[in-house]
Protein backbone atom coordinates (compact mmCIF):
# COMPACT_ATOMS: atom_id res chain seq x y z
CA UNK A 1 0.00 0.00 0.00
CA UNK A 2 1.18 3.71 -0.46
CA UNK A 3 0.57 4.62 3.10
CA UNK A 4 3.22 2.28 3.70
CA UNK A 5 6.32 4.25 2.00
CA UNK A 6 7.93 6.22 3.29
CA UNK A 7 7.48 9.63 2.03
CA UNK A 8 11.60 11.05 1.12
CA UNK A 9 12.99 11.81 -1.90
CA UNK A 10 15.22 8.89 -1.86
CA UNK A 11 12.18 6.56 -1.77
CA UNK A 12 10.67 8.69 -4.56
CA UNK A 13 14.05 8.38 -6.84
CA UNK A 14 14.40 4.74 -6.27
CA UNK A 15 10.55 4.67 -7.21
CA UNK A 16 11.19 6.09 -10.15
CA UNK A 17 14.25 4.05 -10.87
CA UNK A 18 11.91 0.87 -10.72
CA UNK A 19 9.30 1.87 -12.87
CA UNK A 20 11.99 2.64 -15.40
CA UNK A 21 13.53 -0.80 -14.93
CA UNK A 22 9.76 -1.96 -14.77
CA UNK A 23 8.80 -0.39 -17.98
CA UNK A 24 11.66 -1.74 -20.02
CA UNK A 25 11.18 -4.98 -18.81
CA UNK A 26 7.53 -5.14 -19.48
CA UNK A 27 8.46 -3.89 -23.42
CA UNK A 28 10.87 -6.34 -23.56
CA UNK A 29 8.42 -8.89 -22.79
CA UNK A 30 5.57 -7.51 -25.29
CA UNK A 31 7.93 -8.22 -28.02
CA UNK A 32 9.43 -11.63 -26.95
CA UNK A 33 5.56 -12.81 -26.24
CA UNK A 34 4.05 -11.58 -29.39
CA UNK A 35 7.49 -13.08 -30.91
CA UNK A 36 6.41 -16.40 -29.19
CA UNK A 37 3.30 -15.99 -30.84
CA UNK A 38 4.28 -15.65 -34.31
CA UNK A 39 6.78 -18.46 -34.16
CA UNK A 40 3.67 -20.57 -32.46
CA UNK A 41 1.76 -20.02 -35.60
CA UNK A 42 4.22 -21.13 -37.54
CA UNK A 43 4.72 -24.00 -35.38
CA UNK A 44 0.97 -24.73 -35.48
CA UNK A 45 0.85 -24.64 -39.33
CA UNK A 46 3.24 -27.25 -39.66
CA UNK A 47 1.96 -29.14 -36.66
CA UNK A 48 -1.75 -29.31 -38.39
CA UNK A 49 -0.04 -30.40 -41.88
CA UNK A 50 2.00 -33.44 -39.87
CA UNK A 51 -1.02 -34.27 -38.75
CA UNK A 52 -2.66 -34.71 -41.35
CA UNK A 53 0.51 -37.02 -43.33
CA UNK A 54 0.70 -38.48 -40.26
CA UNK A 55 -3.26 -39.79 -40.82
CA UNK A 56 -2.69 -40.19 -44.17
CA UNK A 57 -0.13 -42.35 -43.48
CA UNK A 58 -1.19 -44.82 -41.33
CA UNK A 59 -4.22 -45.37 -43.44
CA UNK A 60 -1.88 -46.50 -46.41
CA UNK A 61 0.17 -48.35 -44.75
CA UNK A 62 -2.43 -49.99 -42.47
CA UNK A 63 -4.36 -51.03 -46.13
CA UNK A 64 -0.76 -51.45 -47.61
CA UNK A 65 -0.18 -54.31 -44.38
CA UNK A 66 -3.61 -55.96 -44.71
CA UNK A 67 -3.07 -56.23 -48.11
CA UNK A 68 0.36 -58.18 -48.04
CA UNK A 69 -1.57 -60.14 -45.06
CA UNK A 70 -4.44 -61.33 -47.56
CA UNK A 71 -2.39 -62.49 -50.56
CA UNK A 72 0.63 -63.42 -48.51
CA UNK A 73 -0.21 -64.92 -45.33
CA UNK A 74 0.53 -63.82 -41.84
CA UNK A 75 3.25 -65.94 -41.28
CA UNK A 76 5.40 -64.45 -44.42
CA UNK A 77 4.20 -60.80 -42.96
CA UNK A 78 5.79 -61.35 -39.59
CA UNK A 79 8.77 -63.55 -40.77
CA UNK A 80 9.73 -60.41 -42.82
CA UNK A 81 9.36 -58.30 -40.34
CA UNK A 82 11.25 -60.70 -38.06
CA UNK A 83 14.29 -61.07 -40.13
CA UNK A 84 15.03 -57.19 -39.70
CA UNK A 85 18.84 -56.92 -38.53
CA UNK A 86 18.98 -52.78 -38.19
CA UNK A 87 16.59 -50.68 -36.51
CA UNK A 88 16.40 -47.21 -36.80
CA UNK A 89 18.66 -45.01 -34.94
CA UNK A 90 16.98 -41.54 -33.05
CA UNK A 91 19.44 -38.55 -32.26
CA UNK A 92 18.07 -35.91 -29.76
CA UNK A 93 19.90 -32.24 -30.05
CA UNK A 94 18.26 -28.98 -29.53
CA UNK A 95 17.77 -26.07 -31.12
CA UNK A 96 16.79 -22.07 -29.65
CA UNK A 97 13.57 -20.69 -30.87
CA UNK A 98 12.85 -17.26 -29.05
CA UNK A 99 15.13 -18.43 -26.34
CA UNK A 100 12.81 -21.74 -25.70
CA UNK A 101 14.82 -25.11 -26.31
CA UNK A 102 13.10 -27.12 -28.84
CA UNK A 103 14.21 -30.44 -29.37
CA UNK A 104 15.34 -31.40 -33.01
CA UNK A 105 15.18 -34.99 -33.36
CA UNK A 106 17.51 -36.86 -36.39
CA UNK A 107 16.49 -40.45 -37.59
CA UNK A 108 18.74 -43.24 -39.34
CA UNK A 109 18.21 -46.34 -40.83
CA UNK A 110 14.36 -45.72 -41.28
CA UNK A 111 14.34 -45.70 -44.94
CA UNK A 112 16.37 -49.28 -46.11
CA UNK A 113 16.89 -51.48 -49.38
CA UNK A 114 15.51 -54.97 -50.15
CA UNK A 115 18.94 -56.36 -48.62
CA UNK A 116 18.99 -54.35 -45.20
CA UNK A 117 15.81 -55.37 -44.24
CA UNK A 118 17.23 -58.67 -44.23
CA UNK A 119 14.52 -60.97 -45.70
CA UNK A 120 16.44 -60.77 -49.45
CA UNK A 121 14.58 -60.82 -53.18
CA UNK A 122 13.48 -64.72 -52.76
CA UNK A 123 11.28 -64.39 -49.42
CA UNK A 124 10.01 -61.65 -50.08
CA UNK A 125 6.80 -59.88 -52.43
CA UNK A 126 5.80 -56.80 -54.17
CA UNK A 127 3.07 -56.89 -51.48
CA UNK A 128 5.47 -57.19 -48.28
CA UNK A 129 8.08 -54.64 -49.56
CA UNK A 130 5.13 -52.37 -50.47
CA UNK A 131 3.80 -52.62 -46.98
CA UNK A 132 7.50 -52.38 -45.45
CA UNK A 133 7.79 -49.15 -47.72
CA UNK A 134 4.63 -47.53 -46.06
CA UNK A 135 5.70 -48.46 -42.33
CA UNK A 136 9.03 -46.85 -43.22
CA UNK A 137 7.09 -43.59 -44.36
CA UNK A 138 4.81 -44.09 -41.08
CA UNK A 139 7.83 -43.96 -39.23
CA UNK A 140 9.34 -40.98 -40.30
CA UNK A 141 6.49 -38.92 -39.90
CA UNK A 142 5.92 -40.33 -36.38
CA UNK A 143 9.57 -38.89 -35.88
CA UNK A 144 8.56 -35.29 -37.53
CA UNK A 145 5.59 -35.28 -35.69
CA UNK A 146 6.92 -35.98 -32.43
CA UNK A 147 9.56 -32.96 -33.03
CA UNK A 148 6.36 -30.42 -33.58
CA UNK A 149 4.46 -31.41 -31.12
CA UNK A 150 7.38 -31.24 -28.40
CA UNK A 151 7.97 -27.67 -29.91
CA UNK A 152 4.69 -26.67 -30.30
CA UNK A 153 4.19 -27.68 -26.47
CA UNK A 154 7.35 -25.92 -25.05
CA UNK A 155 6.27 -22.51 -27.42
CA UNK A 156 2.90 -22.80 -25.87
CA UNK A 157 3.68 -23.09 -22.37
CA UNK A 158 6.40 -20.45 -22.82
CA UNK A 159 4.10 -18.12 -23.90
CA UNK A 160 2.29 -18.50 -21.24
CA UNK A 161 4.98 -17.97 -18.92
CA UNK A 162 5.05 -14.60 -20.65
CA UNK A 163 1.74 -13.51 -20.98
CA UNK A 164 1.64 -14.08 -16.90
CA UNK A 165 4.92 -11.84 -16.62
CA UNK A 166 3.52 -8.91 -18.82
CA UNK A 167 -0.31 -9.14 -16.82
CA UNK A 168 1.61 -8.93 -13.31
CA UNK A 169 4.20 -5.93 -14.77
CA UNK A 170 1.34 -4.25 -16.32
CA UNK A 171 -2.10 -4.66 -13.86
CA UNK A 172 -0.20 -5.30 -10.67
CA UNK A 173 3.16 -3.79 -9.94
CA UNK A 174 3.56 -1.25 -11.91
CA UNK A 175 0.24 0.15 -10.83
CA UNK A 176 1.56 0.04 -7.51
CA UNK A 177 4.53 1.80 -8.07
CA UNK A 178 2.76 4.17 -9.70
CA UNK A 179 0.27 4.84 -7.15
CA UNK A 180 3.74 4.93 -4.24
CA UNK A 181 5.34 7.30 -7.11
CA UNK A 182 1.87 9.44 -6.76
CA UNK A 183 1.41 9.40 -3.06
CA UNK A 184 4.97 10.55 -2.37
CA UNK A 185 5.08 13.51 -5.06
CA UNK A 186 1.75 14.70 -2.83
CA UNK A 187 3.26 14.37 0.39
CA UNK A 188 6.33 15.96 -0.61
CA UNK A 189 4.36 18.78 -2.04
CA UNK A 190 2.85 18.61 1.18
CA UNK A 191 5.60 19.26 2.89
CA UNK A 192 6.79 21.88 0.94
CA UNK A 193 3.90 24.37 1.03
CA UNK A 194 4.07 23.32 4.80
CA UNK A 195 7.99 24.50 5.02
CA UNK A 196 7.06 27.21 3.20
CA UNK A 197 4.00 28.19 4.89
CA UNK A 198 6.49 27.83 8.05
CA UNK A 199 9.37 29.81 7.10
CA UNK A 200 7.05 32.97 6.01
CA UNK A 201 5.31 33.03 9.40
CA UNK A 202 9.01 33.17 10.91
CA UNK A 203 9.92 35.82 8.40
CA UNK A 204 6.91 37.32 9.68
CA UNK A 205 7.53 37.11 13.37
CA UNK A 206 11.19 38.07 12.44
CA UNK A 207 9.93 41.06 10.89
CA UNK A 208 7.53 41.68 13.34
CA UNK A 209 9.98 41.06 16.03
CA UNK A 210 12.74 43.44 14.12
CA UNK A 211 9.43 46.14 13.85
CA UNK A 212 8.85 46.02 17.40
CA UNK A 213 12.36 46.39 18.51
CA UNK A 214 12.86 49.54 16.01
CA UNK A 215 9.39 50.88 17.75
CA UNK A 216 10.67 50.44 21.34
CA UNK A 217 14.39 52.43 20.22
CA UNK A 218 12.61 55.08 18.97
CA UNK A 219 10.43 55.50 21.81
CA UNK A 220 13.59 54.78 23.93
CA UNK A 221 15.02 57.88 21.60
CA UNK A 222 12.42 59.78 21.78
CA UNK A 223 11.86 59.44 25.40
CA UNK A 224 15.79 60.50 26.03
CA UNK A 225 15.58 63.64 23.75
CA UNK A 226 12.57 64.85 26.18
CA UNK A 227 14.51 64.39 29.14
CA UNK A 228 17.23 66.38 28.03
CA UNK A 229 14.65 69.08 26.80
CA UNK A 230 13.87 69.00 30.29
CA UNK A 231 17.12 69.00 32.20
CA UNK A 232 17.58 71.90 29.81
CA UNK A 233 14.72 73.88 30.69
CA UNK A 234 15.46 73.40 34.38
CA UNK A 235 18.83 74.57 33.96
Amino acid sequence: MAEDVKPTRKNLMAIEDRIELSERGHDTLEQKRDGLIMEFMDILDQAQDVRNDLNEDYETAQRKLNMARAMEGDVAVRGAAAALKEHPEITIQSKNIMGVVVPQIESSKVKKSLDERGYGLLGSSARIDEAADAYEELLETIILAAEVETAMKKMLTEIETTKRRVNALEFKLLPDLYTNQEYIEQKLEEQEREEIFRMKKIKEKKEEAEAEEAAAAEAAAEAADADADAVAVDE
